[in-house]
């Protein structure tokens, strides 16, 4: 009994009990930061979640002190996320006459399923560009792949503000 209790602590204390991780790829860690804010849960709510149920009106609601709806900043993040897709993918972006204000304020709260829908399916073509790149553009990208998702993070926190403003976010559906 004595040998085999001194087996098991000498394989927990030197680590054998489970196998040493293996380090995670650029790739890995990349998709991990755009899934985080598109559609998995992890350290904040991701944008899936975070303007899930929102109605039109709820969309274009602002507090009346010169910020932004929530309308307007998934307009925004939609716009930002496509241009840097195009340019990653070797297309020209769209027109843009640097006036970032401008990718704010074409939102039209009469096209907010479609907004949605746009920034879903803009996100979704960043993750199946990053599964199919090759890892010498991965490298290449990676500092811009990343501001992509800090970008994504900081506005998904000003949706989340703009909910509770409301009294439109059901706490439950937050981190835990």
């Amino acid at each position: 009994m004595y040998r085999l209790f001194t087996i098991f602590v000498l394989t927990v204390l030197l680590g054998a009990q489970t196998p040493p991780k293996k380090p995670r790829t650029l790739r890995e860690v990349l998709l991990e930061q755009l899934h985080t804010t598109h559609d998995q849960e992890d350290w904040f709510v991701p944008v899936s979640i975070a303007v899930e149920g929102l109605t039109a009106e709820q969309a274009k609601w602002t507090d009346g002190h010169g910020d932004h709806s929530i309308g307007q900043i998934v307009t925004h993040m939609a716009f930002w996320n496509q241009r840097n897709l195009d340019k990653f993918e070797g297309n020209e972006p769209g027109k843009y006459d640097g006036n970032n204000d401008e990718t704010f304020n074409s939102f039209d709260s009469k096209t907010w399923a479609e907004t949605v829908k746009k920034l879903d399916t803009v996100m979704k073509n960043w993750e199946r560009a990053v599964e199919k790149a090759d890892d010498t553009k991965l490298a290449e990208a990676a500092s811009q792949i990343a501001h992509i998702g800090t970008h994504n993070a900081y506005h998904l926190g000003q949706i989340l503000y703009v909910r509770k403003l409301q009294g439109v976010w059901d706490p439950a559906k937050g981190v835990k």
